[in-house]
């Protein structure tokens, strides 16, 4: 009676011992599923309204005009949906590949508005306080002029009328003439 007491308790110790771990390893699988997640949560979000975006394109393109191109779009979709480049444009200088943001402004030069060294003229009817403070002999206060000076008289028609800008001179002409143009 001794051996059979044995082997049956060696037996209940066996299933027990299976059982404990069987339970311990659906225990810890629950625990992994049901448990909160650890840390802060990262939510992306997209802006309401984003599906599409405005811009505006002008320059050597068939039809110039204001566009909504899908989110995400490039410079070339929005050539594309201008109507193409006439003939006369240089492509070349545009990164066609440039994705494009809401309200943006795309201009595509003509060859002729295209400096020697092969970069766009800045067209100083459009051109930023910034942009103009890069060109020669041209700071701060003289952007500001030039920027107060479209205001009151609208765009300039010739590159020439920048010299009715107080603070530019013959001199400062002769520095910016080749890197400026009115984009007409």
């Amino acid at each position: 009676m001794k051996r059979m007491n044995n082997k049956r308790l060696k037996e209940v110790s066996f299933y027990l011992l299976i059982g404990t771990l069987f339970g311990l390893i659906i225990g810890g699988i629950l625990w992994i599923l049901v448990r909160q997640p650890q840390g802060t949560p990262i939510l992306l979000a997209t802006r309401p309204g984003e599906s599409n975006i405005t811009i505006y394109i002008s320059g050597e393109v068939v039809k110039p005009g204001v566009y909504q191109l899908p989110f995400g779009s490039r410079i070339t979709d929005a050539v594309t949906a201008a109507g193409g480049t006439l003939p006369d444009s240089d492509i070349n200088i545009v990164n066609l590949a440039e994705i494009l943001s809401d309200s943006e402004h795309v201009y595509i030069p003509r060859v002729s508005e295209v400096g020697d060294i092969g970069y766009m003229k800045m067209n100083i009817n459009f051109a930023t306080q910034a942009e103009l403070e890069t060109l020669p002999g041209i700071g701060s206060s003289v952007a500001s002029k030039i920027i107060d000076y479209r205001i009151m008289n609208g765009s300039f028609t010739s590159i020439e009328e920048i010299q009715k800008v107080t603070g530019i001179g013959p001199a400062t002409y002769e520095k910016i003439r080749n890197y400026i143009t009115v984009g007409g």
